[in-house]
C-alpha cells in the first residue's frame, strides 16, 4: 500500500472519516474500516507498478477462483494522465484540509472536532464525504471496507464470480417477497 500520508494526516484523515460517517455501535466508521488506507492509496496510487487505480480480475477469491483482484492492471497513456492531474489535485486538497484541521484533531472532543472541519470548507468537506462512501462500500483490494465490514452491515456479499448468483437472488433481491 501507499504511504502518501505522514501520521499526523494520517491520524487526522481516519477521525474526520469517522466523523462524517460513524460507526453504528456493531460496524466501524469510515475511518474504522480503513477509510485512511484506501485515501492514502488512492493519494499515492502512482508511487507503484503498476498504479492501484483499477484492480485487476475476473475473480476476487471471495468465492471461488484465482484472487487477482489484486493485479493492478496497467493505465493507457492518456488514462495516467487523467489520473496523475486529478491526484494532483486531490492531493492538493487534502493537505491543506488535514493541515487545517491540525495534528490534534483526533483528540478533541466531538464538538471542537465539528466545528474545526465546518470550517474547512465545501471543496476539501465534499470530497472527503465522496471518498468515505467509496472506502466504505468499494471492494476491500483498495484499502477500504476492511474484512468487508460494510458489506456485512447492508447484507451484501461483494462480488459472485465464479459462483454467480442464484435465479432467485436475481428475480427476488434481498428484502422482496419471494413467492
Amino acid at each position: 500500500m501507499a504511504h502518501w500520508l505522514d501520521d499526523d494526516r494520517y491520524r487526522t484523515l481516519a477521525a474526520a472519516l469517522d466523523d462524517l460517517i460513524p460507526g453504528d455501535g456493531v460496524s466501524p466508521g469510515a475511518g474504522g474500516a480503513g477509510g485512511a488506507d484506501y485515501v492514502d492509496g488512492l493519494l499515492g496510487a502512482f508511487d507503484v507498478d503498476p498504479p492501484r487505480i483499477w484492480a485487476g480480475g475476473p475473480f476476487s477469491g471471495r468465492h471461488g477462483g484465482n484472487a487477482s483482484y489484486g493485479n493492478f492492471l496497467e493505465l493507457g497513456p492518456w488514462e495516467a494522465m487523467a489520473w496523475r492531474q486529478r491526484i494532483a489535485e486531490w492531493q492538493e486538497i487534502y493537505a491543506a484540509g488535514l493541515d487545517s484541521l491540525g495534528p490534534d484533531f483526533a483528540d478533541l472532543d466531538p464538538v471542537e472536532r465539528a466545528e474545526r472541519l465546518t470550517g474547512t470548507g465545501p471543496d476539501f468537506r465534499d470530497l472527503l464525504f465522496e471518498h468515505a462512501c467509496e472506502a466504505l462500500y468499494g471492494d476491500p483490494v483498495y484499502g477500504g471496507n476492511r474484512e468487508c465490514v460494510a458489506w456485512q452491515a447492508i447484507d451484501f456479499r461483494g462480488d459472485s464470480q465464479p459462483a454467480g448468483y442464484t435465479d432467485a437472488e436475481v428475480a427476488f433481491p434481498h428484502g422482496t417477497d419471494r413467492p
